[in-house]
């Protein structure tokens, strides 16, 4: 895009003339003296120039505040090197960033960089945050502008007439921060002041073998929650990304849907506990015990485990548990940790968390991780072909979030820099290796992976034996052999001691089945998967 600029303003730029007029719109908290007419343009110039210094650090105060407060990767992003305060004046702080997309995610921080001016100026300022690439009046910055005359005529004409065309088209790095700015706020979405999410159900949640208990418990409990249901404590865990907070969401949802009249509470260990220390300093603590015993009905608490060596929440959360138990309500924890191994929590804590049902979710398989590929791209209205779903589910195993934040970046690198999603753009966006550095997954590589894992001798599985060690790693070869590798029925049973197609439907068939209620044997699945 680009924004035409007319000659008197480029001249008015470059003017060093007596017209120059001192700025006096910035502060009124730093400057007690007005600006006089009569004074020359040299100490005008000055004082332009201590206003501005005086707004830089007033910035550096603020990025500082931040810093101590915002994730690096937001940080570095939506802030260093980006947010600029412009001026100060009627109450107004008016700050600017590079982009829309940048001054969107910034916003979000509007109260705590109002908190930290408030901290170096006494005062309460309102906070209005602009975006370079959006605004029309915006001074340009000779150094790195290009500008081109726009000449319609031979003849010379005056410098009234003359029109000049500043080019804002967005640069490739431009384009680059915005593509990494919406991976980040993928990746590191802001968990204060945690909402129930709309768009989270179980509809919408895919079940696997590695979730599939944890999705049924879930369900169990949002249709009959407390002491009139199977699991009026419900504990899930697992490592990050992989859904533990959708299932949250899912069951506020669905609790709402079918019990319009329980009171819900979901709030991150963090908020509850912030929430504890600004009321015990006003002497309410009090208060805070009332509203979780007496107002809510169901409490889900996520990434439980940040309770470590915080006695005093501990303590307040010890009652809160042990009277919202007794009344028979509903609740609900995740965390990242079995409660048992969490540490520097008390052993009181640790056997109240493990009362009722404590479930685990594993790394999705293969199947699981692209049909959740499918249903985000649905999502985010995108269609990548199934070999490329294929290449990034394969690449891809642990991290669910990773994985659907891989298409929220190719999205945003095929809309902006309109290209076409192919393999060679998703290997060079997710940074995967050259097709001459991919290792070929073979039937022969997937029954090595599988005699490895439960440590028997390859022979072993293409032998006879009917040994129960030997035949449910054989059967798990087979079922990995089709499902991975997509090899024919014939093809295995060839491999496998020469065994018919008939015996190969029935392994995989019978570990298809299996998985579905067998945890422990989705975890050697995944194990062997993810060696492959």
């Amino acid at each position: 895009m680009a924004q035409e600029f007319p000659s008197q303003l480029i001249k008015h730029f470059f003017s060093i003339g007596n017209e120059t007029k001192p700025n006096d719109h910035f502060f009124g908290q730093f400057s007690n003296e007005q600006t006089s007419q009569n004074k020359s343009i040299e100490t005008t110039n000055n004082e332009s120039e201590e206003s501005r210094d005086e707004l830089s650090l007033i910035n550096q105060e603020v990025l500082n505040h931040l810093r101590t407060i915002v994730p690096e990767l937001k940080f570095s992003t939506y802030f260093e090197n980006s947010l600029e305060l412009k001026s100060i004046a009627n109450q107004n702080a008016i700050f600017e960033v590079r982009t829309a997309f940048i001054k969107k995610s910034a916003e979000l921080y509007k109260e705590e960089i109002a908190k930290s001016i408030y901290n170096v100026l006494g005062t309460q300022y309102e906070i209005i945050i602009n975006a370079k690439d959006q605004s029309n009046d915006v001074a340009p910055n000779f150094s790195s502008a290009n500008f081109h005359i726009k000449d319609t005529s031979d003849r010379p004409r005056a410098m009234g007439a003359t029109k000049f065309t500043l080019d804002l088209t967005p640069t490739r790095d431009d384009l680059k921060s915005r593509v990494d700015a919406e991976y980040i706020e993928h990746m590191n979405p802001n968990k204060s002041g945690i909402r129930v999410d709309r768009s989270k159900t179980f509809d919408n949640f895919i079940v696997g073998p590695t979730n599939n208990i944890a999705q049924a418990a879930s369900k169990a409990v949002a249709l009959n929650p407390g002491k009139d249901g199977k699991y009026p404590s419900l504990y899930i865990h697992s490592n990050s990304g992989l859904g533990k907070t959708h299932l949250l969401h899912a069951v506020a949802n669905e609790i709402a849907e079918k019990h319009p009249s329980y009171n819900i509470c979901l709030i991150t260990t963090r908020d509850f506990m912030e929430e504890m220390i600004g009321l015990m300093k006003i002497n309410k603590i009090n208060d805070f015990f009332k509203k979780y015993t007496e107002r809510v009905d169901v409490l889900m608490i996520d990434d439980i485990h940040e309770l470590k060596n915080k006695e005093g929440t501990q303590d307040q959360f010890f009652h809160v548990f042990n009277e919202m138990h007794n009344k028979g309500k509903q609740l609900i924890f995740t965390s990242d940790k079995n409660p048992k191994e969490i540490t520097g929590i008390s052993e009181r804590i640790k056997s109240r968390l493990q009362w009722g049902l404590v479930v685990d979710i594993q790394p999705p398989d293969l199947e699981t991780r692209i049909a959740i590929l499918r249903r985000k791209m649905e999502a985010l209205d995108l269609y990548i072909n199934e070999d490329v779903l294929t290449l990034i589910a394969s690449r891809i195993k642990t991290n669910i979030r990773e994985l659907e934040g891989s298409l929220v970046r190719l999205k945003a690198v095929s809309e902006l820099m309109n290209v076409e999603i192919e393999v060679d753009l998703v290997k060079e966006q997710l940074m995967l290796p050259n097709s001459e550095n991919e290792k070929e997954i073979t039937i022969e590589s997937v029954a090595k992976a599988t005699a490895q894992y439960f440590r028997l001798p390859l022979a072993d599985l293409k032998s006879k034996g009917r040994n129960q060690d030997i035949t449910k790693a054989r059967h798990v070869a087979m079922y990995l052999a089709r499902k991975v590798v997509n090899a024919k029925q014939q093809e295995i049973g060839a491999y496998f001691g020469g065994r018919d197609h008939s015996s190969v439907i029935h392994a995989v068939n019978t570990i298809s089945e299996k998985v579905k209620t067998d945890s422990s044997l989705s975890k050697d699945i995944n194990a062997i998967e993810s060696n492959l």
